[in-house]
């Protein structure tokens, strides 16, 4: 992007199609930039496009759009099933992703379930890298989410992004997704002077500069460390607004989206969090 200035978004429904739902949805909440499902986020169907939709999404004068794969998907999973599905899945979400234009897609960083980390680290390296070989030039960025610290998750503070990125051989098109109440429950206390300031420095410091893709905007229901994904609107939970006022500022995210996952739909819950945001973008 040329601007510093982050676009404030959120992840939209698409019903009446990507563009018509998703746009309009949009417009109503003041977004800037939006996150699509181009397949049910607790299936493995893998439906086709709709053409004209997906132009009018990809021709959306200014409008950053980013794909969220399916919650299903699991790249540490002991099952070759899952494997299998999660691969498929995947390579379908870029594929779309590009028709969209898209400039990123969104996986969780998985679990190892029953295996051994290492057992489950080597299955990342052997599936996921081939993917990122097969996106093209125009195709969207492949962005690692974090998750929040529960069961036997591969990922959680963003320290633990450096073995992704060793695994990967540091691949040109990978890049990371920060979900802020993912982090404040895997233990980085962004409500603390100066907590925003380190823990972003901690993921420049482990992925590199130029990493970062996207913002997940959530406050949080429970306390730092709790290791439990509940979203809060943005002032309401246990981050509170200054951190991401603090956000804003660091220089990693200069540019950086922001996209709100957060409870409650337009024109109430879901605008004043974009507002809000907004307000506290330099």
């Amino acid at each position: 992007m040329t601007s510093t200035r982050s676009p404030v978004g959120a992840h939209v429904p698409v019903a009446g199609g990507l563009a018509t739902g998703g746009l309009k949805y949009a417009a109503e909440i003041g977004a800037e930039t939006v996150q699509v499902f181009v397949a049910n986020p607790r299936g493995w169907a893998l439906p086709e496009g709709r053409p004209a939709e997906d132009e009018k999404l990809r021709e959306h004068a200014g409008m950053p759009v980013y794909v969220h794969a399916p919650y299903l998907v699991n790249f540490g999973s002991p099952s070759a099933e899952t494997l299998a599905r999660s691969v498929a899945t995947v390579r379908h979400c870029l594929v779309r992703g590009r028709a969209i234009g898209a400039r990123g897609v969104v996986v969780h960083t998985g679990s190892a379930v029953t295996q051994t980390y290492d057992e489950a680290m080597a299955q990342i390296h052997e599936h996921v890298l081939p993917l990122l070989e097969e996106i093209p030039d125009d195709g969207p960025d492949l962005l690692l989410e974090p998750m929040a610290g529960q069961g036997r998750m591969l990922c959680a503070k963003v320290q633990d992004l450096g073995p992704f990125f060793e695994r990967l051989e540091h691949h040109p098109r990978l890049g990371v997704c920060f979900d802020t109440c993912h982090a404040f429950a895997a233990g980085h206390d962004l409500a603390a002077p100066g907590g925003v300031a380190a823990t972003m420095d901690a993921l420049v410091a482990t992925v590199g500069e130029g990493r970062l893709g996207l913002v997940h905007a959530n406050d949080s229901k429970d306390a730092c460390g709790s290791a439990r994904d509940r979203h809060e609107n943005i002032g309401a939970g246990l981050i509170g607004e200054r951190p991401f006022a603090d956000l804003f500022r660091h220089p990693a995210v200069a540019g950086v989206p922001f996209v709100i996952e957060t409870p409650g739909r337009a024109p109430g819950p879901h605008g004043k969090d974009i507002a809000t945001l907004k307000n506290l973008r330099p």
